[in-house]
């Protein structure tokens, strides 16, 4: 069974909910960061950069949850989570999610994140890259109503996580992100998602 170490509401959420919406059997272990759990020899023994999530599958230990959710729709197809069948569609599938770990995650982290919190106008330098970041998928990269078009796939559960920090944080504005806020919510109304969320004992944002 394939079995996930995910700490609540952090970016592991993306591949609890993929998991979820997979329809596999798993299980869920819960890493509480702030007791430390994350740098014991037993954690750093599964993933030894120490942070979550990781997925451990019979072969062996998966990070990265852009890596986790190509893992899990390739290895669910029938549930249609990712366009596994096209070469240059599961490409951009690819694409949007290394966009998010490597551009938006880094960029909200810092804004919201930092420790110690940043102030004055460092902190309104870095939101307002995080802003940015967020507007090119406001404009560019949400192909529709979902991050692929029409259809729904584990790109979407990966999203959320980005949008439910931005809105907590109130840097989600209405206006501005229209269409953002609108998946949100679509999100958050999948009954996986909510499943999910209830598990990890979080709120709909």
């Amino acid at each position: 069974m394939l079995k996930l170490y995910y700490s609540p509401g952090a970016c592991a959420l993306a591949s609890h909910v993929a998991l979820e919406e997979s329809g596999a059997p798993y299980e869920a272990v819960r890493i509480d960061l702030g007791k430390g759990e994350h740098k014991t020899p037993a954690y750093l023994a599964i993933n030894p950069a120490g942070v979550t999530p990781a997925l451990e599958t019979e072969r062996g230990v998966i990070t990265q949850n852009a890596a986790i959710l190509g893992f899990i729709a390739q290895t669910r197809p029938q549930q249609n989570l990712a366009p596994v069948g096209d070469p240059y569609r599961m490409a951009r599938f690819n694409a949007f999610n290394g966009y998010l770990a490597s551009s938006l995650h880094p960029a909200i982290g810092k804004a919201l994140f930092s420790r110690p919190a940043l102030e004055g106008e460092a902190r309104a330098d870095a939101v307002e890259v995080a802003l940015t970041r967020l507007q090119l998928i406001e404009d560019s990269l949400l192909e529709g109503p979902w991050v692929m078009g029409d259809a729904y796939t584990l790109a979407d559960g990966y999203l959320m996580v980005f949008e439910r920090w931005a809105r907590a944080a109130d840097l989600l504005d209405s206006a501005r992100f229209a269409r953002l806020n609108g998946h949100l919510d679509r999100t958050q109304e999948r009954a996986a998602v909510q499943r999910v969320l209830a598990a990890e004992g979080l709120e709909v944002a």
